[in-house]
């Protein structure tokens, strides 16, 4: 069993605490189809960081903030096949106030909407495309996190579903905990540690009142 000691999770959203991947890249791939992309090449550079940076990738030639308003209001209104991960309710709910929060690449509007279908709580500190200059792999988005908890970077735990998340908080000084929803294990290597399942992170307090987070 390994044990992880730190006074904050960090929680990505897609892939992690919701599953909405089906969703994603059927709104996606319509997008490109209607610019007259390859939806394959869209979708090979779409996981993990911002819309806004995907299509600044794949199409230098639009309104990049224009169409990511475009395109997350079709994603928030499109609740097919949106569920929320197994054990991310319970995972949650183990965690005290104010000693975790949601760091995603997905705009405020598409994280509110998406918590609120899964059923989990929209937590007080939610880090959002639009409230950083820098989307992951840069560290901006976890730091972010950290600052509005209150905690230091170094006593912060992450849990991400995808590399840049991952590099992300490495680049930020954090550990980070992989869930395997998107990515093979094989291309998480980076990670702590790897998990197939929410279930098998348990989260108790330890004798210096720290979150003690055991993966099993």
């Amino acid at each position: 069993m390994t044990i992880f000691r730190c006074s904050a999770i960090l929680f990505d959203l897609d892939g992690v605490l919701v599953d909405s991947t089906r969703s994603v890249e059927r709104q996606w791939r319509i997008w490109a189809g209607e610019h007259g992309i390859e939806g394959d090449q869209v979708m090979a550079v779409g996981h993990g960081i911002r819309a806004v940076e995907v299509i600044r990738t794949v199409a230098p030639h639009l309104d990049a903030e224009a169409e990511v308003r475009k395109l997350e209001s079709r994603e928030a209104d499109d609740r097919d096949g949106v569920v929320v991960m197994p054990g991310a309710v319970e995972l949650v709910g183990a965690i005290w106030e104010g000693r975790w929060c949601v760091v995603t690449s997905g705009t405020r509007h598409l994280a509110n909407a998406r918590l609120r279908l899964a059923g989990i709580p929209i937590p007080k500190i939610l880090v959002a495309a639009e409230d950083v200059a820098s989307g992951k792999p840069h560290p901006e988005p976890y730091l972010k996190g950290a600052e509005l908890l209150g905690v230091k970077p170094a006593e912060c735990l992450v849990i991400e579903d995808a590399p840049a998340g991952i590099q992300s908080a490495h680049a930020g000084g954090m550990k980070a905990i992989a869930l395997t929803s998107t990515y093979p294990a094989s291309a998480l290597g980076e990670a702590d540690a790897t998990v197939q399942r929410l279930a098998q992170i348990q989260v108790g307090l330890d004798d210096e009142r720290k979150l003690a987070v055991s993966i099993s």
